[in-house]
C-alpha cells in the first residue's frame, strides 16, 4: 500500500506516518510534510520521484501531474487503468492524506491583506483530494487529522479500509472541497476589481452540517431537519448539551432559541418564558428563584407549557418550583446535582445546558467581507420563495446615553433603568411590539398585531388577566407611533414614561400628546422589527 502525505496542518501526523510505517506502508511526500517525516527517521520518498518533474513556482506546481492523479483515479478493477499504470511507470496510490492551506484561518485576522489571501488558495491540494475522493471504492482519502485514528483501527483490524469508511472519507472530502471553496468565493465576490468591499458578497455560499432528524415541523404534516451551521457562534442553541427529556422538536428549538438569546442580553440574573414564537414574561431578581417568578407572574396561562431559559446556574429550589409547572424546555448556563435530580422526577422535560458567552450576544460588529466566510453563523437568514433574504443580525445594544429625551417631563434613574429593559424585551418581541414593564419586570406584553393599537390593548388585557396593574409603568414600542392615538392608548392604561425609535413625520403631534399627559418619553432612534 502506498500513502501520499501532504499536510499543511501538522497535527498528529507524525504518529500516524509512524503507525502507518509499522503496518508496512510505503510513504510519499511533499516538500515540508517529507522534510518533517524524514527529521523523524522515516523512510520517505519525495514527490519528485512520482513525477519526474521538480517543484517550481515557488511550490504552486508539485503535485499537478498525471504522476500523482493516474496513481489516484486508476480503477483497480480495469485491467486497462493497470496497464496502463504499467506502460507509463506509474505507481498506484492507495491513501491520500492531504488538509489544506489555511485560508480561511487567513482571512479571519485583521491585518490579512488580498495578497496573503491569494496565496493561501490550495490548488493542488483540491485537485488530488478530489481524484482520490472519485476513485472511494479504490482510495481511501484523509483530509483531517479526527480521521486517523479510525484509518488506523480498520488497518490494524483487517489490513484494509473498508468500503463503508472510505465512502464515509470520500463524502468528508467532497463536504471539505465545497466549503473549502464557498469560503474562496465570499470572500472574492465581496471584492470589486478596484479592491473596493462590499458589505455581502455577489454570490453568498452558506454551509450547514445535520445534526439530527426532526419528528416532524411546524406541524406534523411537515417533515424537518435540524442543521448547525459549520463555524457555530461561541454559546449559541446549537451548542446546547441536552441532559435529559425528549427529543426536542422543530418548535422547541425555534422558541428555545428566542429565549436564549434573549436572556443572554441581561447582566443581571434573569429568566426568560416564551411561548409560540413570544417573550411572555421576563424579569431580572436577585436569584434565579426570584427571576422566575417575577417573568411567571407577567403572564401565568401563556407560561403554561413553555421555553424557560435562565443566564446563570439553576439550583435545587428553582427547580423544584419549575416542578411543579408544566414546562416544555428548560436552559440555563448549568444545573446543580440536587437541581438535575429534582428534575429527574420529571423526565419529559427537555433540559439544556448552555455555555453563557455574553460577549457573542452583545456588541459583536457586522461581519466584514474579510472575513465573511467565517462570520456566516451571525447572519439572520430567511427563506423566501426562490430565494434568501440576509441581514447582519440585530445586535445594537441601547445604552442610557443614547436615550433622547423629548418631554417636557423628565424620567427617574429607575424609570431610565426599566426603558432599557422594555427595550431589551420588545426586540424579541414579534412585530408591532408594545411592552409594559416596572422593577425590572414585564406586566403586559402585546405581540404581533397588524396595529400598534391592538398590541397596546392586548397586553393592558394580558395585565389585567395576571392581576397586575400598569399604573406607573414603563412602555416599549419597537417602533415608532405614526399617530398620537398609540401614546393615548399605553398612557390611559397606565403608562407614565414611553421609550420608542421617534423618527415619525408625527412626531412633534406625539411629543405634544406626551406633553399634555404629563409624562416622559424618549426616543432611540433605533427599530427593532422583528417579522
Amino acid at each position: 500500500m502506498n500513502a501520499l502525505i501532504s499536510v499543511s496542518d501538522k497535527t498528529g501526523i507524525v504518529e500516524f506516518a509512524q503507525a502507518l510505517h509499522q503496518l508496512g506502508v510505503a510513504l510519499i511526500s511533499t516538500g515540508g510534510t517529507a522534510k518533517l517525516l524524514s527529521d523523524h527517521g522515516l523512510p520517505v520518498s519525495e514527490v519528485v520521484e512520482l513525477t519526474g518533474f521538480p517543484e517550481m513556482l515557488d511550490g504552486r506546481v508539485k503535485t499537478l501531474h498525471p504522476g500523482v492523479h493516474a496513481g489516484l483515479l486508476a480503477r483497480r478493477d480495469l485491467p486497462a487503468h493497470m496497464q496502463s499504470l504499467k506502460d507509463h511507470n506509474i505507481s498506484g496510490i492507495d491513501l491520500l492524506v492531504v488538509n489544506l492551506y489555511p485560508f480561511e484561518q487567513t482571512i479571519s485576522k485583521p491585518d490579512c491583506s488580498f495578497e496573503d489571501a491569494i496565496e493561501n488558495i490550495d490548488i493542488g491540494g483540491p485537485a488530488m483530494v478530489r481524484s482520490a475522493a472519485k476513485n472511494w471504492q479504490h482510495v481511501a482519502v484523509v483530509t483531517d487529522s479526527t480521521q486517523y485514528a479510525k484509518v488506523l483501527q480498520e488497518l490494524n483490524k483487517n489490513q484494509t479500509i473498508s468500503q463503508d469508511l472510505r465512502l464515509s472519507l470520500s463524502v468528508a472530502a467532497f463536504n471539505r472541497i465545497s466549503n473549502y471553496d464557498a469560503s474562496i468565493s465570499n470572500y472574492l465576490s465581496a471584492r470589486s476589481p478596484s479592491g473596493e468591499l462590499a458589505q455581502f458578497p455577489d454570490q453568498f455560499n452558506a454551509h450547514f452540517t445535520k445534526m439530527q432528524d426532526l419528528r416532524y415541523g411546524e406541524n406534523p404534516h411537515q417533515s424537518a431537519a435540524f442543521y448547525k451551521d459549520i463555524t457555530p457562534i461561541k454559546g449559541s442553541l446549537v451548542s446546547a448539551l441536552q441532559v435529559q427529556g425528549k427529543e426536542l422538536s422543530y418548535n422547541n428549538l425555534a422558541d428555545a432559541d428566542t429565549a436564549w438569546e434573549c436572556v443572554k442580553s441581561f447582566k443581571d440574573t434573569a429568566c426568560v418564558i416564551v411561548k409560540h414564537a413570544n417573550p411572555c414574561g421576563v424579569a431580572t431578581g436577585g436569584n434565579s428563584l426570584e427571576a422566575y417568578k417575577r417573568a411567571f407572574s407577567t403572564d401565568p396561562t401563556s407560561a403554561f407549557g413553555g421555553i424557560i431559559a435562565f443566564n446563570t446556574s439553576l439550583d435545587a429550589t428553582t427547580a423544584s418550583a419549575l416542578s411543579e409547572k408544566f414546562v416544555e424546555v428548560l436552559i440555563a448556563t448549568d444545573f446543580s446535582e440536587e437541581a438535575l435530580l429534582v428534575l429527574a422526577k420529571k423526565p419529559n422535560v427537555r433540559v439544556l445546558k448552555i455555555e453563557f458567552c455574553r460577549t457573542d450576544s452583545l456588541g459583536r460588529n457586522a461581519p466584514s467581507p474579510q472575513s465573511f466566510a467565517l462570520s456566516t453563523a451571525e447572519l439572520d437568514i430567511k427563506r423566501i420563495g426562490g430565494g434568501l433574504l440576509v441581514q447582519t443580525a440585530d445586535t445594537h445594544l441601547l445604552d442610557s446615553k443614547d436615550l433622547k429625551i423629548v418631554t417636557k417631563v423628565l424620567p427617574t434613574p429607575a424609570q431610565v433603568q426599566d426603558m432599557l429593559f422594555a427595550w431589551k424585551v420588545a426586540k424579541f418581541v414579534k412585530s408591532n411590539a408594545i411592552v409594559f414593564c416596572q422593577n425590572a419586570m414585564t406586566i403586559g406584553v402585546g405581540a404581533g398585531q397588524m396595529s400598534r393599537l391592538d398590541s397596546a390593548k392586548i397586553a393592558s388585557i394580558k395585565a389585567e388577566h395576571a392581576g397586575l396593574s400598569l399604573k406607573g409603568s414603563v412602555v416599549a414600542s419597537d417602533a415608532f407611533f405614526p399617530f398620537r392615538d398609540g401614546l393615548d392608548v399605553v398612557v390611559n392604561a397606565g403608562a407614565v414614561c414611553i421609550v420608542q425609535p421617534g423618527g415619525s413625520v408625527k412626531d412633534p403631534e406625539v411629543i405634544e400628546a406626551a406633553n399634555e399627559h404629563g409624562v416622559c418619553m424618549a426616543f432611540t432612534g433605533v427599530r427593532h422589527f422583528r417579522h
